[in-house]
């Protein structure tokens, strides 16, 4: 009986390792946390659309927390780029 529950158990925990590492794939570390961005140099439109690409992924790839970064990311950039577009710049 044991033997049995442990293969279940371990055929469980085998059966979510696929569905843990592909939303942690995709996940934007460089938008999220400064990870991972060796040669990522993007203008401030392309990092909009990137912000907003990532958080349209919603809570199936983001924690609560991570998605409240990016918007709060997203608000930053929108800002700055409304300074930088008054007449006399900023």
């Amino acid at each position: 009986m044991k033997k049995i529950a442990v293969m279940i158990m371990a055929a469980v925990v085998l059966a979510a390792l696929p569905v843990a590492a592909q939303t942690a794939a995709d996940k934007d570390e460089c938008l999220l946390a400064a990870k991972n961005c060796a040669n990522e140099v993007d203008n401030i439109q392309k990092k909009v659309k990137k912000l907003q690409k990532e958080i349209k992924k919603g809570d199936r790839v983001y924690t609560k927390e991570e998605l409240d970064t990016l918007k709060r990311k997203l608000d930053e950039v929108n800002q700055l780029l409304n300074d930088l577009n008054k007449p006399g710049g900023r």
